[in-house]
Formats: structure tokens, C-alpha cells, sequence
């Protein structure tokens, strides 16, 4: 890939998203690509871009945590700790299999939750390339005008439920 010009467009589907400097310093970063919101975030000399929303109930992954669970790299949804893996977008949980004949609590996973992209370092530029993965993942439920509503209406009702229980 060559260095944008000045007024030149960049690749089809390419989205620059900073320069890598920049990026590191910010360390996670919130971008709209396509009407798509997107975290693009630098952990231990790798970007990562996944869908912002949390999956499971529309939360903002932003601030959360950034651990290791069974080998894989996750973000830590702040808001109800769902487990997410930065490359593969896979959700993961620990759990007993009460079946097994020694129960012994162990990771599982839920399968490719997160919608994630690809991302390219050139010359100092980062760039977005939007995942086109064609079946539905759960993460796509949370983006553009739908998903904006019903974060709306879900973070309404947490305050509902949070004021009910402190009244």
C-alpha cells in the first residue's frame, strides 16, 4: 500500500483511523466507520478494532478491562463482565458441567459474538477494514439508528431498575 496523498482516497474498504503514534498514546479509540461504531484499542504492540457495543446488552467496551482467560486475550465489558476475545470476537465463560463425572469448572465457549475487523499498520498510518462477514453476529444488533434506540431503551430501563431499588 503507498502513502495517501494529499486528497487522495485511500483503498477500497480501507478506513484511515489515526496515525500509529497517535493511536498508542490514546491507546483505545472510539470511530464511526459506515455508520459502524467502532473501539479500535493497542494492547501489548497489537491493534485490535471490534464493534463498541457490548454484545450482549448494547455497553459501551471502551473502559473495560483487558485480561487473559484460557490462553485468549479478552475485553471485560464493564457493564455485566462478559468475557470477549480481541481476535476472534469469540465469547467465553467458565462453568461446571454438572454431568461430567467429576465436576470440574472450566472455560467454554459461546462462539463469535463480537463482531471484529482487520487492522493495517503502513508507513505510520492505522487503517479499519470493516469485517463483511455475511451471517448475522449478535454485536450487529447494537449499530446504526435500531441499535442506538435500544441502547436507549435498555439504559433507561437499568436506571428504572436502579431507582426502584433505592427508593
Amino acid at each position: 500500500m503507498e502513502d495517501r496523498g494529499e486528497g487522495e482516497e485511500p483503498a477500497a474498504g480501507l478506513h484511515f483511523v489515526g496515525t500509529k503514534e497517535d493511536l498508542i498514546k490514546a491507546k483505545r479509540s472510539f470511530r464511526t466507520l459506515e455508520g459502524r461504531d467502532i473501539l479500535v484499542l493497542y494492547h501489548q504492540e497489537i491493534f485490535y478494532a471490534l464493534d463498541f457495543h457490548c454484545y450482549h446488552a448494547g455497553g459501551p467496551l471502551q473502559n473495560g478491562d483487558i485480561e487473559e482467560f484460557d490462553g485468549k486475550l479478552c475485553i471485560v465489558c464493564p457493564k455485566h463482565k462478559y468475557k470477549i476475545s480481541l481476535a476472534e470476537g469469540e465469547g467465553i465463560y467458565r462453568a461446571t458441567n454438572p454431568y461430567a463425572p467429576v465436576p470440574t469448572t472450566r472455560w467454554y465457549s459461546k462462539g463469535i459474538k463480537q463482531r471484529v475487523h482487520t487492522v493495517t499498520e503502513t508507513d505510520g498510518d492505522v487503517y479499519v477494514t470493516l469485517s463483511h462477514m455475511s451471517r448475522f453476529i449478535e454485536s450487529d444488533y447494537f449499530q446504526g439508528e435500531k441499535g442506538k434506540v435500544e441502547r436507549e431503551r435498555m439504559e433507561a430501563e437499568d436506571y428504572s431498575k436502579k431507582s426502584n431499588t433505592t427508593s
